[in-house]
């Protein structure tokens, strides 16, 4: 068994780009794909489940009391990267349904598998996972206060806590209790040790499960309209490329160590798509422009995701350079002062 983990972990890359291009496939070639939608949740909840199951529970209560990580954060997403997305919005489409897509999902960190991926990513997946209940209920006190500068008071009100609040519950909530109930098991009874030993092997399948459905449900909609949402892909990009770095190095003037900075590079760079998406399908008029520059987001990040896990992962080692240019502009900010 361990040996089918093993290869698991050494061609993971491969078996989500595998997924990626099967998904690409069968979105262009089957029929009525868009159906798989409802299939996301529970798809995802179930990665959640078993990522959280290598992530000591135990322990969180700890990592909530890492105010040095905490603070990194909430700087990270809540100050630094909306003054990103204000320089980047001078790039989008004058169209205010593409402009509020583009803001619903680039000013909210995700809550749910940008736990996995910082996991995949040797990131600390256990203090983001801590962390979630606070990023949430910061998010839906800041969002609306960020699209009323941005586009006014008008689009604000369309703002509302429902699909946060049902996130929370069914993608973090509901498998943290059922990680924490098989850990439990496992620490009093043999077969619980060879439950978990089994649902170790799954959070690399189950992630490529998640790139699967995603990707085959969504794709068409946005193929449907793809010159409208063609102006908002530079600036994804642009964001998915600079957030990493911008994290991994507020993580290091904050002298975090290589652990937690991968973890709040997984955080800059991730955002929350898959929980701002029923905004942009309860909007009757907004259908298909909004929910199509949400989707749009959401590709291009899971194809990031299979970058950062190789390249984030490296940071903090010997062999990132970008460790040997923060060092550097460290240096000559300590001498100029």
């Amino acid at each position: 068994m361990q040996k089918i983990k093993d290869v698991c972990e050494k061609y993971q890359i491969r078996i989500y780009f595998f997924s990626v291009i099967l998904a690409v496939l069968v979105s262009m070639l089957a029929p009525n794909t868009i159906s798989l939608r409802h299939s996301i949740n529970p798809v995802l909840t179930f990665m959640l489940f078993v990522t959280f199951l290598q992530v000591p529970l135990i322990n969180l209560r700890q990592a909530l009391l890492n105010i040095r990580f905490i603070s990194t954060l909430i700087i990270t997403n809540f100050v630094v990267l909306p003054i990103l997305v204000l320089i980047l919005m001078q790039l989008s489409p004058s169209n205010s349904l593409v402009r509020l897509g583009i803001l619903l999902v680039l000013l909210t960190p995700c809550i749910d598998y940008v736990v996995t991926f910082s996991y995949l990513g040797r990131g600390d997946a256990q203090a983001l996972l801590a962390t979630t209940p606070l990023l949430l209920i910061i998010q839906m006190l800041l969002l609306p206060v960020y699209i009323n500068f941005f586009l006014g008071s008008n689009i604000a009100t369309l703002v509302q806590s429902g699909p946060f609040i049902d996130a929370f519950i069914w993608l973090i909530a509901l498998p943290l209790i059922f990680a924490g109930l098989v850990q439990y098991w496992a620490s009093r009874h043999q077969h619980g040790q060879w439950v978990l030993a089994i649902l170790s092997h799954l959070p690399i399948p189950a992630t490529a499960l998640v790139l699967f459905i995603v990707i085959t449900s969504m794709l068409p909609q946005v193929i449907s309209i793809v010159n409208l949402v063609a102006g908002v892909i530079p600036i994804y990009i642009i964001f998915a490329i600079s957030t990493p770095m911008i994290g991994w190095g507020i993580s290091r003037l904050f002298k975090l160590d290589a652990f937690a900075g991968r973890a709040i590079a997984f955080s800059a760079g991730t955002r929350n798509s898959l929980v701002v998406l029923p905004f942009g399908l309860a909007v009757p008029e907004a259908i298909p422009i909004l929910p199509a520059v949400i989707i749009t987001q959401t590709l291009i990040e899971l194809i990031s995701e299979l970058i950062y896990v190789q390249l984030i992962a490296k940071l903090g080692t010997d062999s990132s350079t970008y460790d040997f240019l923060t060092a550097s502009i460290s240096n000559r900010t300590s001498f100029a002062v």
